[in-house]
């Protein structure tokens, strides 16, 4: 075993440290530290706005041991505590430099307070405490990067569940009530400031607990499964099923109001995303107009069922709806007709034009009489079921989960049939599979047509959540907010534009816990998702071999020659 590194592996710690570094001074100087700094993530053990400069250390030490060190276990832990080092040597600096000059004439957030923090109250003469911090950190994750994978998951697992749960605990709390079990979960784990230490172990070990023992029966679990009739297979799955399936009804009632709607909201994008999957996944036609179709199924359900001054016909949301999908097909139909021949990038170009023009033919003074102008569609009533109405967001939530089932089985449907196939051949190459005998015009109109009716869904629903329609609601952003779970998630697949909604949209609403900054930590989790996971939280198959063609072609060798 190697006991020291090469000159790669020091320059590599080296540039994981400054990286890191860099991020720990960045979160430093914004305000961070010193706005999180009340908050706690263990009652008198860690604050947030520390654990932030401390994750920092961990991440430079891990990437730093993953590298080329130069091989074995001593070097790795050198090359942790090298970058753990260099990030501690620049939270130093920044102490040392600000006990020096008035830094606080650019950087507003350059307080005695926050030199007191990073010196743990010592000032400029704990200016060596980041340094040892920093080399402890480093080292640290080093040897647990170097841990077996048995051992390293459950207790990565089990920190992650602490940190979690003590950075959202406020919400935790709410959600736990005031009474009963939740109750008494919430004395034993929790105070009003944050998590106790006693519910920080009680955590760690029922997390790690957990992790280590799928790992070591989860094999075993996957045998017996195997090994079991097609009938108990079938009985396993529809019992998996029915778990899920409660879970998911009972959640409302759990989460409470708050996130109810941000459950609505992630089914609203979730349902715009599958009918936007349709064309970009499916059949790979870029289209960032898709905005449109949105537009247009809430403004067909606010004309046909508003109360007001604009309302038509009063009709009932359930009778709307099939002619706000049958408007929005029309829709994607016409748009699809002129661009037929346009690929690439002008094609999004295009969409993009069409889905300006719609907002701006609703914003017109010429459609005022009948579609509102800027003063838009108001009085859009509730749905109603059988008597009961639909009107907060737990009913709503029930609604979007069925309707995000329903648009969930035809897409899988479709995309496993003849046209499905189609569609793929196109994305693939559009020469290729005009050479096959496939009708462009046909597929490409149907894929339009197709993801446009889901969207005017999506836009029905809108509607009666919101009860009024506005122009102002219908921006470009909306468009890109829709293609980027898709792209987050997994082009072209169907789970991955569920996860990808949950991730994109509930996120930031989650996140609303970081006040100022969050969509400072927003993008921050954007970068982090996209450089671990580059091809999608949830790809498809096909799309993952794709993009990991290169590696598995470089590891072929290494197997060989082992």
């Amino acid at each position: 075993m190697p006991m020291r590194m090469d000159r790669q592996g020091w320059w590599n710690a080296v540039r994981k440290g400054l990286i890191w570094g860099g991020v720990a001074v960045f979160v430093a100087m914004v305000g961070m530290v010193e706005t999180f700094a009340e908050r706690q993530v263990i009652i008198g053990v860690v604050s947030f706005g520390m654990t932030l400069l401390a994750l920092a250390g961990v991440a430079a030490g891990f990437q730093a041991a993953r590298g080329p060190a130069g091989g074995g276990r001593v070097s790795a832990l050198l090359g942790g505590a090298v970058a753990g080092a260099v990030v501690g040597a620049a939270v130093a600096g920044l102490l040392l430099v600000g006990s020096v000059l008035n830094l606080r004439t650019m950087f507003v957030s350059a307080s005695p307070r926050l030199f007191s923090l990073l010196s743990a109250g010592q000032g400029l003469h704990g200016w060596y405490l980041p340094l040892l911090a920093g080399t402890a950190l480093g080292m640290i994750a080093a040897g647990a990067s170097t841990l077996a994978a048995r051992l390293r998951r459950p207790i990565l697992t089990g920190l992650m569940s602490v940190l979690t749960v003590g950075v959202f605990q406020e919400l935790l709390q709410i959600m736990l009530g005031g009474e009963g079990v939740g109750a008494v979960i919430r004395d034993v784990l929790f105070e009003s400031e944050g998590l106790l230490p006693r519910g920080a172990l009680i955590l760690f070990l029922v997390a790690w607990a957990s992790s280590s023992l799928w790992i070591w029966r989860r094999a075993a679990v996957h045998v017996w499964v195997a090994r079991r009739p097609a009938s108990q297979q079938r009985g396993l799955r529809l019992l998996t099923l029915g778990i899920g399936v409660s879970a998911l009804l009972l959640l409302p009632h759990l989460a409470g109001p708050f996130l109810s709607q941000v459950l609505v909201l992630v089914g609203l994008f979730a349902l715009l995303g599958l009918g936007l999957n349709i064309v970009v996944g499916f059949a790979g036609l870029l289209d960032l107009g898709y905005v449109a179709f949105f537009a247009m199924g809430a403004y067909t359900v606010g004309l046909l069922t508003s109360t007001g001054e604009h309302g038509i016909f009063h009709f009932s949301f359930w009778t709307a709806v099939p002619i706000a999908m049958v408007v929005s097909l029309i829709g994607g139909v016409l748009l699809g007709i002129p661009v037929l021949r346009i690929r690439g990038d002008y094609l999004a170009i295009a969409t993009m034009g069409f889905g300006e023009i719609i907002r701006l033919l609703v914003l017109s003074d010429f459609l005022r009489p009948w579609l509102g102008g800027s003063q838009g569609i108001l009085a859009i009533p509730k749905p109603t079921i059988v008597g009961l109405e639909l009107s907060g967001p737990e009913q709503l939530f029930y609604l979007t989960l069925v309707l995000c089932g329903l648009v969930v089985f035809v897409a899988s449907r479709l995309r496993d049939s003849r046209l499905g196939r189609a569609w793929m051949a196109v994305r693939e190459d559009e020469d290729v599979a005009e050479a096959m005998g496939i009708n462009l015009v046909n597929v490409k109109l149907l894929a339009f047509g197709l993801g446009a009716s889901f969207g005017g869904l999506s836009g029905a629903i809108f509607a009666v959540m919101v009860g009024s329609v506005f122009p102002h609601s219908f921006q470009l952003l909306i468009s890109i907010k829709v293609l980027s779970p898709i792209i987050v998630g997994g082009m072209g697949s169907l789970p991955g534009v569920l996860v990808g909604s949950l991730a994109l949209v509930g996120l930031p609403e989650l996140l609303r816990e970081f006040a100022d900054f969050r969509f400072l930590v927003y993008g921050a989790a954007l970068v982090a998702m996209m450089q671990l996971r580059p091809e999608g939280l949830w790809p498809e198959p096909v799309r993952k071999r794709e993009l990991h063609e290169s590696e598995q072609d470089a590891a072929e060798p290494e197997k060989v020659l082992a």
